[in-house]
């Protein structure tokens, strides 16, 4: 028989991880689990959404989220919770409460609706909610026992929108990221070189001028 158990899970604060390779955050988990046995591992999950509605939004940032939500006046319809990531991470041993930290793994592609969403924004912070799941494993006198975690566990959080800044200005200081098709880079590459231009920007900038 299973031992009886019920664990919470709170996010206590969200910073960059500041070694990573490639852009991402950690998310520090704090876990109270109420129980007679101590927990040998959990393999944690979590889907972190955004839940744009919770949040005020300056004229400016508004200009920024019209592809995503459309013009203000029809936010009412169209401001709907969002998937932005999924992670996962194992959690050690431990008995009565534990914090861990989860790994973020971020990007800046626009392409993508979270990284759209967060480059619009200029100040305040990022309504995110995690839903958590996963797999308890309780080492007990006779053996182990195997639970699953709740499909209602959850936690929201504020993250600050310079929480996000930071991240992307220590990737991509001064820049960002878009993601184009073979052809369009060729066509590009070709119109740089053929108007003799030093790089990309240059050539970017050259048909913004001459479309404007």
């Amino acid at each position: 028989m299973c031992p009886a158990y019920s664990t919470t899970f709170a996010v206590l604060g969200i910073q960059p991880e500041p070694y990573a390779a490639s852009p991402t955050l950690s998310a520090r988990i704090g876990i109270a689990m109420l129980g007679e046995e101590p927990v040998h591992a959990i393999a944690l999950r979590a889907q972190v959404r955004i839940e744009p509605h919770r949040r005020g939004y300056t004229d400016e940032e508004s200009a920024g989220l019209i592809d995503l939500f459309g013009p203000r006046e029809r936010w009412r319809d169209t401001q709907r919770s969002f998937l932005w990531m999924h992670c996962a991470t194992m959690v050690p041993g431990f008995h009565g409460g534990a914090q861990v930290d989860l790994p973020m793994p971020c990007t800046y592609d626009f392409e993508v609706s979270g990284s759209k969403y967060l480059h619009a924004l200029r100040e305040g912070t990022v309504p995110l909610i995690f839903l958590f799941s996963g797999t308890v494993f309780i080492r007990g006198t006779t053996g182990f026992a195997v639970q699953q975690i709740p499909w209602d566990r959850e936690d929201k959080f504020e993250m600050p929108v310079s929480v996000w800044e930071d991240l992307m200005s220590a990737h991509f200081p001064d820049a960002g990221w878009l993601r184009l098709q073979r052809d369009t880079v060729e066509a590009l590459a070709a119109y740089k070189s053929g108007h003799g231009l030093l790089g990309f920007d240059d050539a970017v900038l050259r048909l913004l001028e001459d479309s404007s």
